[in-house]
């Protein structure tokens, strides 16, 4: 999991004592996140109790209440999937395809972070999000409204307005890609504290990213992307999941953050029926 990036020194409401609790606990950045959450608490007694949640292994987004991104602080709720600081590749490789963007849709927003990061870039753009679990909605909504997003509660295009089709330039899906006999190996954390919606992708990983591959060209604007993250074992078979959509598509790949983006771009002369 992730740890909210901090420039500042263990401050002294941050006892040693707080430290030595996370490292038994094994946060590997002790010293890092006792000053985050003692950032976080306005008495030694809120202090206390935000440390034995992190001892206890809940992520430690949940317990200070947000996670950073792209340099923005996000909003993060307990429940709501943490934003991962490898999917800012993804974000990067949308603005890269489509600088002068002028509507954009989050759809597995989770909190929204991809779409608060866009707008970020892109302060004129129309602004949509769009998630199945209410609480990734709730938690989006307060991400987003102050950025003039929307959000939506609903299955994938299912949650769209009909307003959209044909018209989106930067559709970002950040889809669960975790195979589902894979879920259990992932760390406590997020097996037990991030929506299993967020994560289980199917029997390969991909089967919620070849509906959105899918249902993509009847909504994207000509010459509109598609963007989406995988495993870089998984890349090539989402690759050709966008090529039989009949969008132009691509893989991206980050080295240093291990990020795989899927990208597929609405050729111009295809017809949208």
């Amino acid at each position: 999991m992730t740890t909210p990036r901090t420039s500042s020194p263990v401050p002294p409401a941050a006892p040693d004592a707080v430290v030595a609790a996370l490292r038994a606990a094994g946060c590997v950045f002790a010293e890092e996140e006792a000053a985050l959450l003692a950032a976080a608490a306005d008495t030694p007694d809120r202090l206390a109790s935000l440390v034995a949640r992190r001892a206890a292994g809940e992520p430690l987004e949940h317990v200070v209440g947000w996670a950073e991104f792209r340099g923005l602080r996000i909003d993060v709720a307990p429940g709501v999937f943490v934003p991962r600081r490898r999917t800012e590749f993804l974000v990067g490789r949308a603005l890269a395809l489509a600088p002068a963007a002028r509507v954009v849709v989050d759809l597995c927003c989770g909190s929204g972070a991809l779409g608060a990061a866009l707008a970020a870039a892109l302060p004129d753009a129309e602004l949509h999000a769009a998630d199945i679990d209410p609480a990734a909605v709730d938690c989006a909504g307060r991400n987003l409204a102050p950025r003039g997003g929307r959000v939506h509660h609903g299955d994938l295009f299912a949650a769209l307005p009909a307003g959209l089709r044909g018209r989106i330039e930067i559709l970002a899906a950040n889809v669960p890609y975790v195979p589902t006999a894979d879920i259990r190996l992932l760390p406590a954390e997020a097996r037990e504290h991030e929506p299993p919606a967020a994560l289980d992708g199917g029997p390969d990983g991909l089967a919620v990213l070849r509906r959105v591959a899918q249902g993509a060209p009847a909504w994207l604007a000509p010459g509109g992307c598609l963007l989406a993250e995988t495993s870089g074992r998984q890349a090539p078979a989402a690759r050709r999941a966008f090529a039989e959509a009949g969008l132009t598509a691509g893989v991206a790949v980050c080295e240093e953050s291990e990020a795989h983006v899927i990208t597929g771009v609405l050729p111009a002369a295809t017809p949208v029926h």
